[in-house]
């Protein structure tokens, strides 16, 4: 097994926390071919918030390896520590930017996202300055209010572009607000909107930069969304974004969070468990102590609600999560010190999902894969 450093990750031997994450990498990898072969463009895997809880660095290696078009992060941070671990290939920082940030930007060779003629000047500024020309890829608002031109301004912003010598414009993008839904109305129209925008390069007979607005909703339902490259998300570590979606493209979770029983013992009928005495038993009941907790990303709205499985069988948590430990009711059967406990994911026989554990949680898949905290060690089965 090979060993990547800063996720952490670290070998099966050398485990000393018995909670732990394993990333199946055959599996990303067929999750991403799969993609690819559905959309038939360029491709754009999103990795941010620790790719999903998947481990940033070892995941864009993995891309990397695949010969992916982009990588796309959040903030600069994440772009800087991908080029710092000999990442090569183009990044973009999806999320704003602050002024004296471009100089970040440019010495890392990460493309940024430019939202107004002001951040424009100000990379052009900066650009002329360290001698280094600058990669953007302009964003337009098309219907979600958050970074970007509206779209309805977007012709003065787009021609304020192509007159700063120091700018290379590499793309030019949206983002859908609400593509995972059945009802495509508002994802249709922001699409029109779009594509109104991009006629900006025919009325001046320009070359298009790389025209992209499709993520994981959008891959599965809307394909002519795809334009010039996609930007897919959970969809590639196997997570669909709705459960109301038609899966198109037949992906798998790559992820399964384990961890293992460390203490056994007999509650007693009427003796409360846990912070806050929320859970007492009216018979005396087998329980088990397991070292993961809201400190670890197992969320405290979890508490009463959750299973876990020992033996292939799911058994209930009891009483509230703590920080650091959770406790299982098993009834009557057997469990020991060592035994293995499966928090997220499947055994062969039974599975707990993201979605299981975003419906106990009150939240959504996406909250649950980038909220495994860092103090899990990932390990990565090759």
């Amino acid at each position: 097994m090979k060993k990547h450093s800063n996720d952490p990750v670290i070998s099966i031997d050398e485990i000393v926390r018995p909670t732990r994450v394993e990333v199946d990498l055959k599996i990303l990898a067929e999750n991403f071919n799969k993609v690819r072969k559905h959309v038939g463009c360029k491709i754009m895997p999103i990795l941010k918030a620790n790719a999903y809880g998947h481990g940033l660095v070892r995941v864009a290696q993995l891309y990397e390896e695949l010969k992916t078009d982009y990588l796309g992060v959040a903030v600069v941070e994440e772009g800087i520590l991908l080029r710092e671990m000999g990442i090569k290939m183009p990044i973009l920082v999806l999320g704003g930017v602050w002024g004296n940030q471009i100089p970040l930007f440019l010495k890392h060779n990460l493309a940024i996202t430019a939202s107004s003629i002001d951040k424009l000047k100000q990379i052009d500024d900066t650009s002329a300055q360290m001698k280094i020309k600058a990669k953007v890829h302009l964003k337009i608002d098309t219907g979600m209010e958050r970074l970007g031109v509206h779209h309805y301004n977007a012709e003065k912003f787009l021609d304020a572009a192509y007159n700063f010598k120091n700018i290379m414009v590499e793309g030019i993008y949206s983002h859908f607000a609400n593509s995972e839904s059945s009802d495509l109305t508002h994802t249709l129209l922001q699409l029109e909107r779009f594509n109104g925008v991009l006629e900006f390069y025919n009325k001046r007979s320009i070359n298009p930069p790389i025209r992209h607005i499709s993520n994981s909703g959008a891959i599965l339902q809307l394909p002519e969304a795809n334009l010039d490259m996609v930007r897919p998300g959970i969809l590639l570590f196997g997570v669909y974004p709705s459960d109301k979606l038609k899966k198109t493209v037949p992906v798998e979770p790559a992820l399964t969070w384990r961890s293992l029983v460390v203490y056994f013992k007999v509650i007693k009928a009427g003796n409360a468990v846990g912070y806050g005495l929320t859970y007492k038993p009216d018979h005396n009941i087998r329980a088990v102590t397991i070292p993961v907790g809201y400190g670890d990303g197992y969320f405290r709205s979890l508490s009463n609600k959750a299973v876990v499985m020992i033996h292939s069988k799911k058994y209930p948590v009891i009483g509230n999560v703590s920080m650091d430990q959770i406790v299982v009711n098993i009834e009557n059967d057997s469990a020991y010190n060592g035994d293995e406990v499966i928090l997220l994911g499947s055994d062969g026989k039974n599975s707990i999902t993201a979605e299981d554990l975003a419906g106990w949680a009150g939240t959504i898949p996406y909250e649950i894969l980038t909220n495994i905290n860092t103090r899990v060690p990932r390990i990565y089965l090759e």
